[in-house]
């Protein structure tokens, strides 16, 4: 959820919050505080995490990486549950243990809650929209489905298609990767 402030919050400001199991995030200068997330938000990570892992280690194009955090700008950072990033612009954005510019697939599963859902589905997209990124998968660990946004030739991130159990999540950005849906969530 959004905390009010009447000073935008900093990235910098998050360096001073406590080690209390939250996730702290800075949106275009509010405060997302998330709370550690279940399990079924967990495994299904886990599976994506895996078989993207597995593709990788045979298509040496770029890295899947978990919970690291992306640092847009001052008033802009976030941590997505998974991305991905190609070598090339891997190299021109890692500053240190972050990166300073935009991932080319960030993925975000829901945690329960209607705060949490609308944070990913609207406040997230929108971010990713205009920085950008150039696909948001959003996983659904409670209807057990993929919502996959992909951005517009005229620019920003539209809902592309919503994956059920009997389908195959893919993407042009991974050639030849293929990952059935229902196998995130067994």
């Amino acid at each position: 959820m959004g905390a009010f402030t009447e000073i935008p919050v900093t990235v910098s400001a998050l360096e001073g919050m406590p080690e209390d199991g939250n996730r702290y995030e800075v949106i275009e200068g509010e405060l997302h505080v998330s709370t550690a997330p279940g399990f079924p938000h967990q495994a299904a990570l886990a599976k994506l995490f895996s078989a993207l892992d597995r593709y990788l280690d045979m298509n040496r194009i770029g890295r899947v990486l978990w919970g690291l955090g992306v640092m847009f700008d001052e008033y802009n950072g976030v941590i997505p549950d998974l991305l991905f990033v190609t070598n090339e612009r891997l190299q021109r954005i890692l500053a240190g243990n972050r990166l300073t510019g935009t991932p080319e697939i960030v993925v975000e599963a829901l945690s329960p809650g209607k705060v949490n859902e609308s944070r990913d589905r609207l406040v997230k997209r929108q971010l990713y929209s205009s920085r950008g990124v150039s696909e948001y998968w959003i996983v659904d660990p409670e209807t057990r489905t993929v919502e996959v946004c992909r951005k517009r030739k005229e620019g920003g991130l539209q809902p592309a298609v919503v994956l059920q159990a009997e389908d195959d999540l893919t993407s042009p950005l991974l050639p030849d990767f293929r990952v059935h849906v229902a196998r995130l969530f067994e």
